[in-house]
């Protein structure tokens, strides 16, 4: 058994890079803010770098134009916007990760885009076409089920189903929106139950105490959370001591 522990990094900005030194020692796989809702290209540069020297794969995290709002508001975007911006976003740490003798192994798409294209299959497919027209070798990373991981696998690319530990669930197997009360789970203790109750037992308990079938390959901790390197940390001694393998989606 085994599994990716993944988390959304270089969301800072003039340089800062907040806990991503702390993080990671913990992960396996970094999903690298490329600068439309968070992040620079200098701040870029300096998380492929801080990967580089931790040996954590590199993926992109693009997302919607909108740093005011760090990219969770839902904009009105037709496929060809999204097409066009998650091109210039990965093809832009791409750059930055060439730079450097790292090639990116994934895109994630961050906050509100990768909501939408979890239900919405035209914003799916452009993100897939925008991947594959970079690198056909790019994993995708979405919710088992969706649209995201459908139109990865449309696009010829490989693709990984992603958990989220720190994220309350609804009975459909979608994520909670973050403005509801709960949507974010702060115990450390509850986080890590489910994490691996998510990567032993393929499930998780949503918000109405039901069990959703949710079978992953990545599991997300997210960056910007308080105290996160901590809790990344706690979460991969626990599956470490469960007897699963900790390693990068992409690695052999």
């Amino acid at each position: 058994m085994r599994v990716d522990l993944n988390a959304d990094v270089g969301e800072g900005r003039l340089g800062a890079l907040g806990q991503d030194p702390a993080l990671m020692p913990s992960i396996t796989s970094a999903n690298v803010a490329c600068g439309f809702h968070a992040g620079d290209p200098g701040v870029m540069r300096a998380t492929v770098a801080l990967a580089r020297e931790h040996g954590v794969a590199v993926g992109a995290h693009p997302g919607f134009p909108d740093l005011e709002g760090f990219g969770r508001r839902e904009l009105q975007v037709s496929p060809r916007d999204v097409e066009d911006f998650v091109v210039y976003q990965v093809g832009a740490l791409a750059a930055i990760a060439a730079a450097q003798g790292i090639r990116l192994q994934h895109v994630k798409p961050h906050g509100a885009l990768f909501n939408m294209a979890v239900r919405d299959r035209a914003l799916a497919d452009a993100v897939a076409r925008a991947a594959a027209v970079l690198d056909r070798e790019l994993i995708l990373f979405g919710l088992p089920g969706s649209e995201l991981v459908t139109a990865g696998e449309r696009a010829g690319l490989r693709t990984a189903r992603e958990g989220f530990a720190d994220r309350a669930y609804g009975p459909d197997g979608t994520l909670v929106p973050r403005a509801e009360p709960g949507a974010v789970i702060h115990d450390p203790e509850v986080v890590v139950r489910r994490a691996l109750r998510m990567v032993r037992e393929g499930t998780v308990e949503a918000v109405d105490g039901s069990r959703v079938p949710l079978v992953i390959d990545t599991l997300c901790v997210h960056g910007d959370t308080p105290g996160a390197a901590e809790l990344a940390a706690r979460i991969r001694r626990a599956l470490v001591d469960a007897g699963v393998k900790v390693k990068a989606v992409g690695a052999a």
